[in-house]
């Protein structure tokens, strides 16, 4: 989704520069660190997210959609483990059709599967 926002504010002229967009993602947590070395291509992961927070897809009714069992519940328990810090950012924009803020809600306080 950032890639194409990128792309749609560069439509007519370059205002974020190309080496930004093609720059690989990284938290920038470690010297050298990129996202891709923890966490799975980012086609696969959207589409994970996707399904799990916009569509409210069940672990099982995303894994019938033959992606790798081991990706789907990795991505699923990192986002149930990391509830409680989008509980603690500040509001965000809603630019897809469920924000993480009032359109899903998860307990913080108990264990929960998915």
């Amino acid at each position: 989704m950032v890639y194409k926002l990128a792309h749609y504010v560069n439509r007519n002229s370059e205002i974020i520069p190309k080496e930004i967009i093609e720059k690989p993602p990284s938290a920038e947590l470690k010297p050298n660190q990129k996202d891709q070395d923890t966490l799975p291509p980012y086609d696969i992961l959207d589409q994970i997210l996707h399904y799990y927070v916009d569509e409210d897809y069940s672990m099982k009714d995303i894994l019938n959609l033959n992606l790798e069992p081991e990706i789907v519940k990795w991505v699923i328990q990192a986002v149930n483990r990391n509830e409680y810090k989008r509980r603690q950012a500040a509001p965000g924009l809603k630019v897809t059709t469920k924000a993480f803020g009032i359109g899903r809600r998860m307990p913080i306080a108990a264990k929960y599967e998915a």
